[in-house]
């Protein structure tokens, strides 16, 4: 009976299996994860100080701000080479696809701007003024309504994506990060670093759902820095990334309380969830390494070694 429990979940792992995307800030490569091993089983050279990073729908290519660069590079996800550069505006740190793939959404942190690449044709569609230190970038599951948030300025920018303009502004608590929308796309989840909150929005009247506070016991209040979020399709949990308080928030996605918090490596930055949602990865920046939590136990079971300063993760089925 054991033997054969144990085939069913060696089988289970390879019907299941990922490759992991980490994008390192600090070597300028792409590690490349294996979920049956966790181990690294290749390391790609990309350009300078990779951060974001997003898979195209066919799981063909992987697009990395390349910051340093001033570009976004497409690269072949089965051989790792870089096929071509796409313009982005200056220092491009994080973006989002547009659901049919034909537009990429790009923040440019130093330009106060969004750039709109058209990934067909290679060329800049728009470039749409913004507030100050752009950061995060969301583009809704039904591919009508980009968002973008601005560090400084303390706003997230609703952009129409027909007609390429600002049509509303959300004052949120200070230096907004990350942006992700709800699977059904009917709320906005968003991150306010210094702040020490996160947000949750409705899509279609922008009002505020409720707004999440956390404390870790033993750990000062200005070190809790939510940065990544990660949501489960099935609106369970909603993960959140406490930056250099180093541990991750499990959150009940209805009544928005914290369940849990998990200790990870340090500064926890970004988050992957497996495609069949049964592990988290976790990007722990100063530690150089990634943290994989069991979902449904809502416990770490394993840390990975990267490059040093892993930032963007990306996770691309292989079966």
């Amino acid at each position: 009976m054991l033997k054969k429990l144990g085939l069913v979940t060696i089988l289970s792992s390879v019907l299941f299996a990922d490759t992991i995307f980490v994008s390192n800030e600090k070597d300028n490569t792409i590690s490349v994860i294996d979920s049956v091993t966790n181990e690294v089983v290749k390391t790609y050279e990309v350009g300078q100080r990779p951060r974001g990073i997003t898979l195209t729908s066919d799981y063909s290519k992987l697009y990395i701000c390349a910051s340093d660069d001033d570009t976004v590079q497409a690269m072949d996800t089965k051989t790792g080479k870089i096929l071509y550069n796409l313009p982005s505006g200056e220092d491009p740190e994080q973006f989002s696809l547009h659901p049919d793939g034909t537009e990429l959404y790009i923040s440019n942190e130093d330009d106060g701007i969004v750039t709109v690449v058209d990934t067909v044709n290679k060329t800049v569609i728009k470039q749409i003024e913004v507030g100050i230190e752009p950061e995060g970038m969301a583009v809704s599951p039904d591919g009508s309504v980009a968002i973008n948030s601005s560090e400084t300025s303390n706003f997230l920018h609703w952009i129409d994506t027909k007609t390429k303009e600002i049509i509303h502004n959300t004052l949120v608590d200070e230096r907004p990060r990350h942006i992700e929308f709800s699977k059904t796309g009917d709320k906005v989840w968003a991150s306010s670093e210094i702040g020490g909150t996160v947000i949750v929005l409705d899509t279609k009247t922008k009002e505020s759902l409720g707004k999440i506070s956390f404390k870790i016991p033993g750990i000062y209040k200005d070190k809790i820095q939510p940065v990544g979020i990660k949501l489960t399709s099935d609106g369970k949990y909603a993960f959140v990334a406490l930056g250099p308080a180093n541990h991750v928030a499990v959150v009940d996605a209805k009544t928005y309380e914290v369940i849990k918090y998990l200790l990870v490596g340090k500064r926890v930055w970004q988050l992957g969830l497996a495609n069949n949602e049964t592990k988290l990865y976790t990007t722990n920046g100063v530690s150089s390494d990634i943290s994989i939590i069991d979902v449904d136990s809502l416990k770490v079971e394993k840390t990975i070694k990267v490059g040093r300063f892993p930032w963007g993760i990306a996770v691309k089925p292989t079966k």
